[in-house]
């Protein structure tokens, strides 16, 4: 199941990748392009993760406050 999930998402990821790109490719160029971004994007990200442990938490608990402190000052005042 992972396997068709890595497709389908590679699948999208590969359409938009190349419009936000504007790199006009055929069908099954752009399905390859985006499974195997799907496939070193994963890796990374966990390998990522893996290593960050903690730190990876305190970034995000950073970025989250960030977001928040932005979205009050926009919204609120």
């Amino acid at each position: 199941m992972p396997f068709i999930w890595l497709l389908v998402v590679g699948v999208a990821v590969g359409f938009l990748a190349s419009r936000i790109l504007k790199v006009n490719l055929d069908t099954p160029s752009t399905i390859a392009l985006g499974v195997l971004g799907a496939i070193i994007g994963g890796v990374v990200l966990r390998a990522l993760v893996v290593l960050a442990g903690a730190g990876a938490g305190i970034v995000g608990a950073l970025l989250g406050a960030l977001v928040l402190i932005w979205a009050w000052k926009s919204w609120i005042k």
